[in-house]
């Protein structure tokens, strides 16, 4: 009688765009944070929020992790990292 094994399922892979988009993200607000701020030099916490979300979906993605449950795999999706970048530009392009 052999024991009940979970089969082994497919080792998740990096998702190489996704990885360089969240580095790039990451590094830009980090070494030029003026980035975030509105034209009167106060922070602009829509867009920071933009890009964090983008930059937080793109690490998760780019990492490999892919989530079981729809709602998070929607959530943790190439789509909301694009969305976000999308508002991210609009942000900055609004103000």
């Amino acid at each position: 009688m052999t024991p009940n094994v979970a089969k082994a399922e497919a080792s998740s892979q990096l998702h190489v765009l996704s990885l360089i988009i969240a580095v790039v993200i990451m590094l830009a607000c980090t070494l030029y944070p003026p980035l975030m701020a509105a034209p009167d030099g106060k922070a602009d916490h829509g867009l920071a929020t933009a890009l964090f979300a983008a930059m937080s979906v793109a690490f998760v993605r780019g990492v490999g992790f892919i989530p079981r449950m729809w709602v998070w795999r929607w959530l943790f999706s190439g789509w909301t990292c694009s969305a976000a970048l999308a508002l991210a530009g609009w942000l900055m392009f609004v103000r």
